[in-house]
This record gives structure tokens, C-alpha cells and sequence, in this order.
């Protein structure tokens, strides 16, 4: 059964939908797995999305002939991406099926993290594999951060991708007012942030129309019952920002991580700065492997421009060297 917008998927690739159940009763998780068809792989990756757009949106939509996950199903891991509760194909909780209000801000990271520890044990019961990462692309990174801090012995490789992590200066994803249970996103609209930084001259050929077409076709797909091309996103990220991030409290101490670890971020990145990825970057002493990595002429959804042959270029390289250093340390 498809629970969220299937896109194509070369036919080398094997694709499987689930859900499994969290930690709590009545709410389920989304988990998608792609992997070659052709060889068991034996090296296994979990994905987590960032603040606003759920897995598939960001990791699995096919533009110019392949998704992300299919990338790295073919350099011959076994992928999988998890929504968090609230999120994509994962079940939508109660305050969000009314207009966002003034209440508790829904799904913060500490809980997020424990749907991350369901996703993890799932992949583990399910494949065995001999080796096991994980990826964080934004919010998602500040989870997989916070799992891999407390869970050191538990990866063999963390991949942070534009991680959320302390600033001194304001960001743009919290705008200062009251922050509600969640937020109502007009996906077509997000086209305006997501250029901001890029030269005027330039922004025609880092999304192509095409592109951002089959993007937020896709993207809006994934919640259906929002419509009008609207998706709905829990704000617990937003009070994470406002309570963590721009507040000088980290959700977690860096060098608590042992896992060889890779930042990567673009260079037109306004919501995670160089100032911001590099603190992070100094701050890991504990990983066994550590590497900061810069796209140029990337934005905070660089997996999604042209620069993401590059990037996917980087990261399976990454996984790579990091499986291999682990293997011969067993």
C-alpha cells in the first residue's frame, strides 16, 4: 500500500512503504526503504527531515531522472526515511486537525527523538545490517544529533545536513511572535525563501521550473487533507529555536558523539551560517572522523538544486570511508 506519494523509481530499485507504531498509543510512523533489487545490501542509512517538510518531499522526489534516495540505493545502500508523528505519512495528531491556536507548540525534538529510536530499532529488527548511519537534513540534524550524543556506540556514521545549532543572531525561521500548535504552509509560496540569498541573475537556473513543479506537486501531496496546496507542519521546531538554539541551551553536547561524523551545508545557506556549522564542527572532539564539507552556490535545499550531484557525491563517499573504518576496527 502507497501511503504517500510514490514517485518513479528506476527499475533496478525496490521501494516498500510502511507504517510502524511509536511510543505511543494510536500514533504510527511513516518509514519508506529503497534498495538495489539486484544484492542485499548490507550497509543501512535512516533519514530524518527538517522543521517543515516531511521525508518524501525532501529526500524522494524524482527530478532530473532520480530522487535522492534512489542516489544512494544505487551506490548500494539500504535507505530509509522516517516521518516524525504530525509529519507526512505519519499520523496527524489532534491539534492539528483544527486551525493552528495559541497552544502548545506540537513535537519537539526530545520527542521527535524517540520516534528516531522506534525507526532505528525497526531497521535493526528488520535487516540486521552490519553497518548502520544516520542523516539529519536541518531540524532533523539537531534529532540526529541528539541521538547520536546519547546513543554513542549505537552508529557508524552520522551525516548533519544544514544542522540547526547556536546563534548569537536571530533566524528567520522564528519571526518573534507567538508560536502556535503548528503552521499552515503555502508550499508554492516557499519558492520566495528558499531564493532569497541567490543572486537575482541566478535564481531562474538553481530551480528550475520544472523542477520546483514536481517539487511542490509532490510536497503537497503528502498531505492531502490540508488542501488548496497547503501542508500543515507542527511548530515544536519553531519553540526548539526559540528555546535552544537562539538561546545559548544546545539540546545536546557535541562531543558526547563517537560516530564519524560529516557536516555539510551550502554556501547560500542563510538559516544555517558558516559561523553556525563551523562552532558545531569544533565542538565534535569525541568522533572518531569528522568533516565539514561546503557546496558553493547551494542553498538551505541544496538537495534539491543542481549542485546535488555534488552533494550526493559527498555523502555516499562519506558513508562509504566511514562503513569501511568501521569494519576494519570489528
Amino acid at each position: 500500500m502507497t501511503l504517500q506519494p510514490m514517485t518513479s523509481c528506476p527499475a533496478d530499485i525496490t521501494v516498500t512503504d510502511r507504517l510502524i507504531p511509536s511510543d505511543t498509543p494510536g500514533i504510527e510512523l511513516f518509514l519508506r526503504n529503497k534498495r538495489k533489487a539486484s544484492n542485499g545490501a548490507r550497509s543501512s542509512l535512516l533519514l530524518v527531515h527538517g522543521a517543515t517538510f516531511p521525508s518524501v518531499s525532501l529526500f524522494d522526489v524524482d527530478v532530473d531522472g532520480l530522487s535522492f534516495m534512489d542516489s544512494l540505493a544505487h551506490a548500494g545502500f539500504d535507505v530509509w526515511a522516517l516521518d516524525i508523528r504530525g509529519y507526512g505519512g505519519s499520523t496527524r495528531l489532534d491539534g492539528m486537525k483544527a486551525a493552528p491556536s495559541a497552544g502548545t507548540p506540537l513535537v519537539r525534538a526530545t520527542e521527535a527523538l524517540r520516534d528516531v529510536a522506534r525507526a532505528m530499532a525497526h531497521v535493526r529488527a528488520e535487516r540486521s545490517p552490519e553497518r548502520l548511519g544516520l542523516l539529519g537534513m536541518s531540524w532533523g540534524g539537531s534529532v540526529a544529533g541528539l541521538y547520536a550524543s546519547q546513543h554513542p556506540s549505537a552508529l557508524d556514521a552520522l551525516i548533519l545536513v544544514a544542522p540547526l545549532w547556536l546563534s548569537a543572531a536571530p533566524l528567520r525561521f522564528d519571526n518573534g511572535t507567538t508560536i502556535f500548535t503548528h503552521r499552515e504552509v503555502d508550499v508554492s509560496a516557499y519558492k520566495t525563501a528558499w531564493l532569497a540569498a541567490v543572486p537575482k541573475s541566478e535564481r531562474n537556473d538553481q530551480v528550475p521550473a520544472s523542477w520546483f513543479e514536481r517539487w511542490a506537486e509532490i510536497t503537497a501531496a503528502t498531505d492531502g487533507a490540508a488542501g488548496r496546496g497547503y501542508l500543515r507542519a507542527p511548530s515544536g521546531a519553531v519553540a526548539d529555536v526559540r528555546e535552544h538554539w537562539t538561546a545559548g541551551r544546545p539540546l545536546y553536547e557535541p562531543a558526547s558523539i563517537a560516530a564519524p561524523t560529516l557536516i555539510l551545508r551550502g554556501t547560500w545557506d542563510v538559516d544555517v551560517r558558516r559561523d553556525m556549522a563551523l562552532d558545531l564542527f569544533d565542538r565534535l572532539s569525541g568522533a572518531k572522523q569528522r568533516a565539514y564539507v561546503e557546496i558553493a552556490s547551494g542553498t538551505h535545499m541544496l538537495l534539491m538544486e543542481p549542485v546535488r550531484q555534488t552533494v550526493f557525491g559527498q555523502i555516499a563517499a562519506f558513508l562509504a570511508s566511514a562503513f569501511a573504518i568501521a569494519g576494519a576496527n570489528n
